[in-house]
């Protein structure tokens, strides 16, 4: 993608410009969208040079190294995807390129027999068109004129075959495809990437197999925009879908819901706790405005900013939040091929540890789901909290003055003034 840009960025000369390349805005959306404040910077960005420089002859990958560069200044576009499935797991840093490579082919093996069972219940799967409208009714019934995506329209492909009684849970996911359409029709759709319907269809059949794989979770809009980025960043389909899974992983719980509460709840009320004890006064105006189950901020931890920054900016909060949250131990702790976790740390261990979660595994003083986000979100609240406190009168003046970073956040500042409030938090923590 662009061996001119690639060469401008080793040389620290990389314009907003040609970074923009890699993610082309439509051209009749560029004003609607947030300015970009990202920039690959030479001896700060993890650049194509640099990522080869961190592996050994064999494959075995420097992560200490990388987590260091990214840190400081995130990863450049030509080899974010690949980064990334370190970042979230999908590969261990201990393995080698021939390893990886093995286990890539089973996964896409795994993600192709999946995707085959799929399609063998809803033809449209993997045909390069995708549905919007319903493909069955509430009563498990096929629904004849559901249409497709195409320019033949050919809405006899979408319909589902009859394998006689559907469970209740597979009625869910039939239901769910056409949510997940129109949904996908809405995302990124400023991206000339989405222009076309193959990569349209490619977003939607990896939600459609991933909703059929975890039946508990399904499908939750919102997802869309964490799955999105996955399928521009890594061409090979399957390779996007454990991309994907992964963040889920991490996400999941965000996403569960039932009819007295939804999943992000629980983030919301660690989040709650977060505020009261780093400022009691903020605190206790939020909860006299009602807005004491701090719903206000469900978007922000649902989707990770995604709405509040340019999708270059969204997409560098991602991984430098995901480098200081990294634990070297993620891979094995996924595959289950770690019973437990090592008893001692020394330096050289420790320094493969993201700064946030080497923080935790020194002091021991916060929860596993005490996760960056949330203290991303508390330092937003901090930053706002003389408007919030002077002119915020009910619930919606809350909504409309945080409504107010969206475009103006700058993603550097505000992951490093929420690791501030973290260390402000431990402290208050440690003396309480």
């Amino acid at each position: 993608m662009g061996n001119s840009i690639i060469a401008a960025c080793k040389n620290g000369n990389s314009s907003l410009e040609e970074l923009d390349s890699y993610f082309p805005v439509r051209p009749e959306c560029q004003a609607d969208v947030p300015n970009t404040r990202f920039r690959a910077r030479a001896g700060k960005t993890l650049s194509e040079r640099g990522w080869k420089a961190a592996f050994s002859q064999e494959g075995y990958l420097d992560i200490a190294g990388v987590l260091r560069r990214i840190q400081r200044g995130g990863i450049h576009p030509s080899i974010k995807g690949a980064v990334w499935e370190f970042l979230l797991g999908c590969f261990d840093p201990n393995s080698t390129f021939e390893e990886r490579h093995e286990l890539r082919q089973r996964r896409r093996e795994q993600y192709a027999a999946w995707k085959s069972e799929c399609q063998k219940i809803v033809p449209v799967i993997g045909s390069g068109n995708f549905t919007t409208n319903a493909i069955v009714n509430d009563d498990s019934q096929p629904i004849e004129l559901a249409n497709t995506t195409s320019n033949e329209q050919d809405t006899n492909n979408a319909m589902p075959v009859d394998n006689g009684v559907l469970d209740k849970k597979e009625v869910q996911w039939k239901l769910n495809l056409s949510q997940i359409g129109l949904d996908v029709v809405r995302t990124d759709r400023s991206l000339v990437f989405y222009e076309t319907q193959a990569n349209q269809a490619k977003l939607w059949d990896v939600l459609a197999v991933y909703a059929w794989m975890d039946k508990d979770i399904g499908y939750v809009q919102g997802m869309t925009d964490i799955c999105s980025p996955m399928v521009i960043l890594l061409e090979n389909e399957a390779d996007a879908f454990w991309c994907f899974e992964r963040a889920m992983r991490r996400l999941r719980e965000n996403f569960k819901s039932n009819a007295n509460s939804i999943g992000v709840q629980s983030q919301l009320s660690i989040l709650a706790q977060i505020v009261k004890i780093i400022d009691p006064k903020l605190h206790q105006h939020l909860e006299e405005l009602d807005g004491g189950e701090y719903l206000f901020a469900l978007r922000m931890l649902m989707v990770l900013f995604r709405r509040e920054l340019s999708f270059v900016d969204a997409l560098y909060l991602w991984e430098v939040m995901w480098a200081m949250e990294y634990n070297p131990n993620i891979y094995s702790l996924y595959d289950k091929t770690l019973e437990q976790l090592p008893d001692k740390l020394n330096d050289t261990r420790l320094k493969q540890y993201g700064k946030f979660e080497r923080r935790i595994m020194r002091t021991g003083a916060t929860k596993p789901n005490d996760a960056l986000a949330i203290f991303l979100v508390a330092s937003v609240l901090e930053t706002k909290k003389k408007r919030l406190m002077k002119e915020a009168k009910g619930l919606d003046d809350v909504v409309q003055i945080l409504g107010e970073i969206s475009g103006n956040l700058d993603a550097k500042k505000a992951l490093n003034k929420a690791l501030k409030v973290h260390k402000k938090y431990l402290s208050k923590v440690k003396r309480s």
